[in-house]
């Protein structure tokens, strides 16, 4: 089977990823972050480095998921599938060109061609980890990461709400897979090892309904 997890920033896709991968006994792929040379960068001057990242990012991502549809079981931490989210809002917001975000379209699109011709077409199931704003904000604080933090950059908390906002409908618009969404504010499977199980076993509840375990 092949699990991507989607959700905000700071969401616990990474911590569900390890546990996943644990649970299922399964490689997992996580999002290119803490060997990115762009990123930093992009926090620093997003409307200089916005489309060099996202073009990272999406190479990244498209060796993750062409790895893991040639194989039989994976978890993807984060997926191809979100990542015109993030080039559109730097659109709105000025970051990137109308040009760029065209040629982005352009090229996600012949990637996604490519997948279809791959042994596994589709991902199996998507999780979706919804939190609230506060919860994303404490996370991102808790994990440390000094170019994230809101209070060394001007202006991020206002990013953060965007990002935030455009969840919601991003997950409402998914047609991939089927999907499934996880509270992550009323489960806390970050820090309660209780919780995590209670996930895990919507998880497989899910895999069942799909005769996937």
């Amino acid at each position: 089977m092949l699990i991507v997890l989607a959700g905000t920033i700071g969401a616990g896709k990474s911590s569900l990823a390890k546990a996943l991968g644990e649970h299922l006994q399964t490689d997992v792929f996580y999002e290119a972050v803490d060997n990115n040379p762009v990123l930093d960068l992009y926090y620093q001057d997003p409307q200089k480095y916005a489309f060099l990242l996202q073009i990272y990012f999406l190479n990244k991502r498209f060796e993750s998921i062409k790895r893991a549809y040639q194989q039989d079981n994976n978890v993807l931490d984060r997926s191809i599938f979100e990542d015109e989210l993030f080039l559109t809002l730097n659109y709105k917001n000025g970051n990137v060109t109308k040009t760029e975000l065209d040629i982005y379209k352009e090229l996600l699109d012949n990637m996604l061609e490519e997948l279809e011709g791959m042994p596994k077409k589709r991902p199996d199931l998507l999780v979706y980890i919804d939190v609230s704003f506060e919860t994303m904000l404490t996370r991102i604080a808790q994990r440390g990461r000094s170019f994230e933090q809101i209070e060394t950059q001007a202006g991020l908390k206002a990013y953060y709400h965007q990002v935030h906002g455009e969840y919601p409908e991003w997950f409402e618009q998914y047609d991939v897979s089927p999907k499934l969404r996880i509270d992550g504010d009323a489960i806390d499977f970050v820090n309660n090892p209780q919780d995590l199980q209670l996930v895990l076993e919507q998880i497989d509840g899910a895999l069942k309904k799909l005769d996937l375990l």
